[in-house]
């Protein structure tokens, strides 16, 4: 696995603890030191950074170090939130380079990745539980400050970040893949992969369900930022992610091996949870909020057994904000899928005169809509060219694509709309793409095929709710926010700025939401563990019913 380093002319950070410090120095951290709820406060409160309390150059990294929980137990270990997407300026400490600079930064570490470098020691690795020792009180998952994303909505604590690390059977390649993980019991943990997406965790679990064995897999907290931002990007299947995170870092990033799993870990995480996930039996997995703007409400998903737990001394846990858009990885995902789009439209289709690429990210969120800035003299058929390059790159992006002429800045609506109200005749500039995949969203339940461009978007039928904390939870961490943090009041929040619900939205669920904010999301690992199944497929959705 040895590989020689890319070099690169720039300050990256080597791990999670040289990246707080960088953030510091650079005035983009907000440390608090007073006792925060994880499981009904953290996440609310980081909420309004994007729902109005910062403007967006603002927004800053948290890094809580006085944490409990709803059963009032105190963590040693703090928890960071925001820390490698919070804003452009978080991402720009955390890859090491500009915005600007970053398409061609992203360009060369998927053309040339560098391989991990296998080293015999690592600080991840300082500290190490496995065996019976997990389930002495606080040495399992439950001795980890695991915050509840979506208090009001979701059912328990979730692993959000950096991700699953698995490796293909066949090759052996290993797949990073930032995928949410319910904290079940002290042992026993959630997955889910995506399965529209088939993501490489995915394919890798059919493979060893085919082969009748238990997937190895490791959850991997923290080390260099440049890992994160590779866990959440989908490069090829024959490519590790930590490769090509190895080029973003400037040298390769080194991996020790896993204390019970066949895999190999990075040296420099914070926490890594070891473990199998069965492929003969799936769990109910969720409600939890999702980056799609909507609750997940419940779907089988697979289990994952711990097997060891280790981290280094003085660990952080990481959180990401995800949920409704902006949040902090849509900072992330949309700086990655521009360079994708710009480079396909480029590099793979030779078109001359495209200038820009741009996602549209406030509660749409990088995929469903996206603006191509081009040159005036480009030809119509090249403009054309491009529309139908950006919607056919991947299968769930691109269900809105707009052509614009560089005058129209693509972040602002206003001059969007203005474009094309006076620069589109709709029987000449207007079409309509059939099949195209419906993506990442709520389940409709109607159609397995989805179309581009424009549709009616009102409600035709119920939703599961908008994923953000609901409203009592928000109000509370506005009050923390102003009247003991004695931050700049939020004078005029952005809705939605709490969650609430479209529908969809069974009381069985609402319990156990309930519990979760209560301290309470052991019984509902206990109940999720009683409905198991081996007759469903991953991410069958659970039937519920009041009684459930």
């Amino acid at each position: 696995m040895d590989g020689d380093a890319n070099k690169a002319p720039r300050k990256t950070a080597k791990n999670l603890q040289d990246h707080i410090r960088a953030l510091d120095e650079a005035g983009l951290l907000i440390r608090v030191d007073t006792p925060i709820n994880k499981d009904t406060e953290m996440h609310p409160l980081v909420r309004w950074q994007f729902r109005g309390g910062f403007r967006p150059e603002d927004r800053k990294a948290w890094l809580f170090t006085n944490v409990i929980d709803s059963k009032g137990k105190h963590y040693d270990m703090p928890v960071l939130i925001g820390a490698v997407g919070a804003s452009s300026r978080v991402y720009e400490v955390g890859l090491g380079v500009s915005v600007a600079d970053s398409h061609d930064t992203w360009r060369r570490a998927l053309e040339s990745p560098t391989p991990p470098r296998v080293v015999e020691t690592g600080a991840c690795q300082e500290v190490v539980i496995e065996g019976t020792a997990l389930d002495e009180p606080g040495k399992g998952l439950d001795g980890l400050p695991v915050p509840i994303a979506t208090p009001g909505w979701d059912n328990a604590p979730y692993l959000s970040c950096v991700g699953f690390l698995t490796k293909d059977p066949d090759s052996g390649v290993q797949n990073l893949g930032t995928y949410r993980a319910q904290i079940k019991a002290p042992r026993r943990m959630g997955m889910n992969t995506s399965t529209q997406l088939r993501t490489g965790g995915y394919e890798h679990w059919l493979k060893y369900k085919a082969r009748g064995e238990r997937m190895p897999a490791a959850y991997i907290i923290g080390g260099p930022p440049a890992i994160a931002y590779t866990g959440i990007w989908k490069v090829p299947e024959d490519v590790s992610e930590l490769a090509v995170a190895g080029t973003l870092l400037g040298a390769p990033i080194d991996v020790v091996k896993a204390r019970t799993v066949d895999l190999y870990v990075p040296a420099e995480a914070e926490i890594v949870i070891e473990g199998y996930v069965d492929t003969d039996y799936l769990e109910p997995e969720g409600p939890y909020g999702e980056s799609h703007g909507h609750v997940n409400t419940q779907e089988y998903n697979g289990i994952m057994e711990v097997t060891c737990i280790t981290y280094r001394r003085g660990a952080v846990m990481m959180s990401y904000l995800s949920q409704v858009h902006p949040n902090e990885t849509t900072e992330i995902r949309a700086i990655v899928h521009e360079q994708g789009y710009l480079n396909h439209l480029r590099r793979g289709m030779g078109l001359k005169g495209v200038v820009q690429v741009r996602t549209h990210r406030p509660l749409t969120g990088n995929r469903k809509i996206v603006f191509v800035v081009v040159k005036r003299e480009m030809p119509r058929t090249e403009v054309w060219r491009a529309l139908y390059g950006i919607a056919n790159q991947q299968r769930a992006s691109g269900k809105i694509v707009i052509a614009v002429n560089e005058d129209i800045d693509p972040d602002s609506m206003d001059a969007v709309m203005w474009a094309i109200a006076f620069r589109a005749t709709p029987h000449k500039d207007i079409e309509i793409l059939k099949h195209k995949d419906p993506g990442h969203g709520p389940d409709s339940g109607l159609e397995d095929e989805d179309s581009g461009l424009l549709i009616d978007a009102t409600l035709k039928q119920d939703l599961p709710p908008v994923s953000l904390p609901t409203k009592p939870h928000m109000d509370r961490a506005k009050e923390i926010w102003e009247k003991e943090l004695g931050l700049p009041p939020i004078l005029t929040p952005e809705a939605p700025w709490f969650g609430y619900s479209l529908g969809n939205w069974p009381e069985a669920l609402q319990r156990e939401a309930e519990r979760a904010v209560a301290g309470d999301y052991w019984e509902n690992g206990r109940i999720s563990a009683q409905r198991r199944r081996n007759d469903v497929a991953m991410n069958s959705e659970v039937e519920i019913s009041d009684d459930s």
